[in-house]
Protein backbone atom coordinates (compact mmCIF):
# COMPACT_ATOMS: atom_id res chain seq x y z
CA UNK A 1 0.00 0.00 0.00
CA UNK A 2 1.13 3.58 -0.42
CA UNK A 3 0.57 4.57 2.88
CA UNK A 4 3.58 2.18 4.24
CA UNK A 5 5.88 4.26 1.70
CA UNK A 6 5.19 7.94 3.29
CA UNK A 7 6.88 8.77 6.24
CA UNK A 8 4.50 8.47 8.95
CA UNK A 9 3.55 11.15 11.47
CA UNK A 10 5.25 11.76 14.93
CA UNK A 11 2.94 8.84 16.96
CA UNK A 12 1.67 11.02 20.02
CA UNK A 13 2.61 9.17 24.05
CA UNK A 14 -0.42 8.61 25.53
CA UNK A 15 0.37 7.44 28.98
CA UNK A 16 4.28 6.73 29.82
CA UNK A 17 4.77 5.33 34.01
CA UNK A 18 7.70 2.88 34.91
CA UNK A 19 5.30 -0.67 34.32
CA UNK A 20 3.32 1.17 30.59
CA UNK A 21 3.84 3.03 27.29
CA UNK A 22 0.32 3.82 25.84
CA UNK A 23 1.10 5.46 22.09
CA UNK A 24 -1.33 6.55 19.32
CA UNK A 25 0.67 3.99 16.45
CA UNK A 26 -0.41 5.81 13.10
CA UNK A 27 -1.16 3.60 10.11
CA UNK A 28 1.65 2.09 7.97
CA UNK A 29 4.40 1.27 11.03
CA UNK A 30 4.75 -1.75 12.17
CA UNK A 31 4.60 -2.77 16.46
CA UNK A 32 8.23 -3.59 16.29
CA UNK A 33 11.79 -2.74 15.07
CA UNK A 34 11.94 -1.78 11.36
CA UNK A 35 12.14 -4.11 9.05
CA UNK A 36 13.51 -3.33 5.96
CA UNK A 37 12.08 -0.32 4.49
CA UNK A 38 8.86 -0.60 6.64
CA UNK A 39 9.04 1.61 9.47
CA UNK A 40 9.06 0.17 13.18
CA UNK A 41 7.02 2.03 15.91
CA UNK A 42 9.91 1.67 18.35
CA UNK A 43 12.27 3.85 15.90
CA UNK A 44 10.03 6.47 15.81
CA UNK A 45 9.76 6.30 19.75
CA UNK A 46 12.92 6.11 20.59
CA UNK A 47 14.67 9.24 21.94
CA UNK A 48 11.69 10.67 22.86
CA UNK A 49 11.29 12.66 26.44
CA UNK A 50 10.80 10.57 28.98
CA UNK A 51 11.99 6.98 26.67
CA UNK A 52 15.00 5.66 27.16
CA UNK A 53 17.42 5.16 24.05
CA UNK A 54 17.76 1.23 25.09
CA UNK A 55 14.03 0.90 25.96
CA UNK A 56 12.32 -2.50 25.23
CA UNK A 57 9.41 -2.20 23.66
CA UNK A 58 7.48 -5.33 24.58
CA UNK A 59 4.68 -6.31 23.30
CA UNK A 60 1.12 -6.95 25.06
CA UNK A 61 -1.44 -6.91 22.00
CA UNK A 62 -1.49 -6.80 18.25
CA UNK A 63 -2.90 -4.18 15.64
CA UNK A 64 -1.83 -4.38 12.16
CA UNK A 65 0.80 -2.52 10.37
CA UNK A 66 -1.91 -0.89 8.00
CA UNK A 67 -4.01 -0.25 11.15
CA UNK A 68 -4.43 2.63 13.43
CA UNK A 69 -4.71 3.66 17.36
CA UNK A 70 -3.97 2.91 20.79
CA UNK A 71 -1.48 0.54 21.55
CA UNK A 72 -0.06 -0.72 25.03
CA UNK A 73 3.66 -1.52 25.31
CA UNK A 74 4.92 -3.34 28.46
CA UNK A 75 8.17 -1.50 30.33
CA UNK A 76 9.10 -4.92 32.59
CA UNK A 77 8.37 -8.35 31.98
CA UNK A 78 6.67 -8.38 34.84
CA UNK A 79 4.36 -5.48 33.68
CA UNK A 80 4.01 -7.55 30.14
CA UNK A 81 2.93 -10.58 31.86
CA UNK A 82 0.55 -8.97 34.25
CA UNK A 83 -1.19 -7.43 30.59
CA UNK A 84 -0.93 -10.40 28.52
CA UNK A 85 -2.81 -12.45 31.34
CA UNK A 86 -5.24 -9.54 31.30
CA UNK A 87 -5.39 -9.53 27.43
CA UNK A 88 -6.22 -13.33 27.16
CA UNK A 89 -9.42 -12.86 29.85
CA UNK A 90 -10.88 -10.17 28.32
CA UNK A 91 -9.37 -7.59 31.13
CA UNK A 92 -7.64 -5.76 28.48
CA UNK A 93 -10.54 -4.51 26.59
CA UNK A 94 -9.56 -2.64 23.19
CA UNK A 95 -12.77 -1.16 21.27
CA UNK A 96 -12.32 -0.45 17.53
CA UNK A 97 -13.68 2.59 14.56
CA UNK A 98 -14.48 0.49 11.68
CA UNK A 99 -15.64 1.37 8.51
CA UNK A 100 -17.20 -1.18 6.58
CA UNK A 101 -18.68 -2.13 3.23
CA UNK A 102 -22.37 -1.64 2.88
CA UNK A 103 -25.12 -0.67 5.09
CA UNK A 104 -26.05 -2.39 8.42
CA UNK A 105 -28.95 -2.65 9.66
CA UNK A 106 -28.78 -2.53 13.12
CA UNK A 107 -26.52 -2.86 16.70
CA UNK A 108 -25.73 -6.61 16.67
CA UNK A 109 -23.75 -9.45 18.33
CA UNK A 110 -21.11 -11.96 16.43
CA UNK A 111 -20.62 -15.68 17.57
CA UNK A 112 -19.03 -17.10 14.97
CA UNK A 113 -16.19 -19.56 15.85
CA UNK A 114 -12.47 -18.89 14.88
CA UNK A 115 -9.42 -21.09 14.44
CA UNK A 116 -6.24 -20.70 12.43
CA UNK A 117 -6.03 -22.20 8.67
CA UNK A 118 -2.37 -23.23 8.42
CA UNK A 119 -2.52 -23.16 4.71
CA UNK A 120 -3.87 -20.32 4.36
CA UNK A 121 -2.16 -18.73 6.95
CA UNK A 122 -4.86 -16.55 8.35
CA UNK A 123 -7.63 -16.63 11.05
CA UNK A 124 -10.90 -17.81 9.48
CA UNK A 125 -14.82 -18.06 10.20
CA UNK A 126 -16.47 -21.83 10.42
CA UNK A 127 -20.30 -22.48 12.30
CA UNK A 128 -18.51 -26.47 12.49
CA UNK A 129 -14.77 -25.85 14.11
CA UNK A 130 -12.43 -23.22 16.09
CA UNK A 131 -13.08 -21.81 18.79
CA UNK A 132 -15.91 -19.46 20.24
CA UNK A 133 -15.59 -15.96 19.50
CA UNK A 134 -17.81 -12.92 20.25
CA UNK A 135 -17.97 -9.00 18.80
CA UNK A 136 -20.79 -6.57 19.64
CA UNK A 137 -20.55 -3.66 17.04
CA UNK A 138 -22.83 -0.46 17.40
CA UNK A 139 -23.61 1.77 14.10
CA UNK A 140 -22.37 5.06 14.72
CA UNK A 141 -22.75 6.32 11.20
CA UNK A 142 -24.03 5.62 7.72
CA UNK A 143 -22.46 7.16 4.66
CA UNK A 144 -22.52 6.53 1.22
CA UNK A 145 -22.24 2.56 0.64
CA UNK A 146 -20.37 2.18 3.74
CA UNK A 147 -21.11 2.01 7.42
CA UNK A 148 -18.96 3.29 10.67
CA UNK A 149 -19.13 1.14 13.12
CA UNK A 150 -17.76 0.79 16.80
CA UNK A 151 -17.13 -2.80 17.67
CA UNK A 152 -15.67 -4.90 20.87
CA UNK A 153 -14.47 -8.10 20.44
CA UNK A 154 -14.47 -10.19 23.56
CA UNK A 155 -11.57 -12.29 24.47
CA UNK A 156 -9.79 -11.11 21.53
CA UNK A 157 -7.94 -12.83 18.63
CA UNK A 158 -5.78 -11.34 16.34
CA UNK A 159 -7.57 -10.17 13.35
CA UNK A 160 -10.80 -11.02 15.32
CA UNK A 161 -12.35 -8.19 14.09
CA UNK A 162 -11.85 -8.56 10.76
CA UNK A 163 -13.06 -12.08 9.98
CA UNK A 164 -15.70 -11.45 11.83
CA UNK A 165 -17.53 -8.20 10.09
CA UNK A 166 -16.19 -10.21 6.52
CA UNK A 167 -18.26 -13.19 7.78
CA UNK A 168 -20.92 -11.08 8.27
CA UNK A 169 -21.09 -9.68 4.96
CA UNK A 170 -19.30 -6.49 5.84
CA UNK A 171 -15.48 -6.80 5.53
CA UNK A 172 -13.61 -3.48 5.99
CA UNK A 173 -13.94 -1.11 3.28
CA UNK A 174 -10.29 -1.03 2.45
CA UNK A 175 -9.28 -4.80 3.37
CA UNK A 176 -7.72 -6.86 1.06
CA UNK A 177 -7.25 -9.84 3.07
CA UNK A 178 -10.41 -10.49 4.67
CA UNK A 179 -12.51 -9.36 1.15
CA UNK A 180 -12.84 -5.66 0.69
CA UNK A 181 -10.95 -3.10 -1.28
CA UNK A 182 -7.39 -1.88 -1.95
CA UNK A 183 -8.56 2.13 -1.60
CA UNK A 184 -12.05 4.13 -1.11
CA UNK A 185 -12.07 6.77 -4.18
CA UNK A 186 -14.39 9.35 -4.35
CA UNK A 187 -15.82 8.48 -8.29
CA UNK A 188 -16.85 5.28 -7.07
CA UNK A 189 -19.68 6.80 -5.33
CA UNK A 190 -20.29 10.71 -6.37
CA UNK A 191 -22.49 10.63 -9.43
CA UNK A 192 -21.41 13.03 -12.18
CA UNK A 193 -17.76 12.95 -10.86
CA UNK A 194 -15.45 14.68 -13.19
CA UNK A 195 -11.44 13.30 -13.02
CA UNK A 196 -8.71 15.44 -13.50
CA UNK A 197 -7.27 15.54 -16.96
CA UNK A 198 -3.63 16.67 -15.43
CA UNK A 199 -3.16 13.94 -12.28
CA UNK A 200 -4.74 10.59 -11.22
CA UNK A 201 -7.33 10.34 -8.41
CA UNK A 202 -6.05 10.44 -5.15
CA UNK A 203 -7.80 8.13 -2.77
CA UNK A 204 -9.69 9.02 0.19
CA UNK A 205 -7.76 6.25 1.58
CA UNK A 206 -5.98 3.04 1.15
CA UNK A 207 -4.84 1.27 4.53
CA UNK A 208 -6.75 -0.68 6.18
CA UNK A 209 -9.82 1.07 7.39
CA UNK A 210 -9.81 -0.05 11.18
CA UNK A 211 -8.41 2.12 14.39
CA UNK A 212 -8.15 0.83 17.70
CA UNK A 213 -9.63 3.97 19.48
CA UNK A 214 -9.91 2.93 22.84
CA UNK A 215 -8.13 0.57 25.61
CA UNK A 216 -9.36 -0.27 29.00
CA UNK A 217 -7.07 -2.01 31.42
CA UNK A 218 -5.97 -2.16 35.30
CA UNK A 219 -2.59 -0.99 35.96
CA UNK A 220 -0.26 -3.75 36.11
CA UNK A 221 1.59 -2.89 39.49
CA UNK A 222 -1.54 -0.71 41.51
CA UNK A 223 -4.55 -2.49 40.27
CA UNK A 224 -6.38 1.46 39.36
CA UNK A 225 -8.67 0.80 36.37
CA UNK A 226 -6.98 3.23 33.23
CA UNK A 227 -8.67 3.66 29.88
CA UNK A 228 -7.04 5.53 27.04
CA UNK A 229 -8.48 6.66 23.89
CA UNK A 230 -7.35 8.27 20.17
CA UNK A 231 -9.40 9.89 17.91
CA UNK A 232 -10.22 9.09 14.85
CA UNK A 233 -7.41 9.83 12.39
CA UNK A 234 -7.15 12.71 9.30
CA UNK A 235 -7.85 10.11 6.68
CA UNK A 236 -10.45 8.08 8.55
CA UNK A 237 -12.13 10.90 9.32
CA UNK A 238 -12.16 13.34 5.91
CA UNK A 239 -13.01 10.19 4.58
CA UNK A 240 -16.26 9.64 6.27
CA UNK A 241 -16.99 13.38 6.26
CA UNK A 242 -16.74 13.43 2.19
CA UNK A 243 -18.80 9.91 1.65
CA UNK A 244 -21.18 11.59 4.20
CA UNK A 245 -22.11 14.24 2.24
CA UNK A 246 -22.95 11.92 -0.64
CA UNK A 247 -26.27 10.13 1.10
Amino acid sequence: MTASRRRPRTPDILHADAELLVVDKPPGVLLTEQSGEKVGLPNLLRGRAGLLEEESYRIVHRLPEQASGVVVYARTSAAQRNLIEQFAEGGLEIVYLALVTGYVEADGEINIPLFYDKRAGQLQASDRRGSPAETRYRIVERVAGNTLLECWPRKERTDQVRVHLAAIGHPLTVDTEFGGGSAVLLSGYKTGYRPSERRPERPLVERLTLHAAAVSLAHPDSGEPMRFTAPLPKDLRATTIQLGRLC
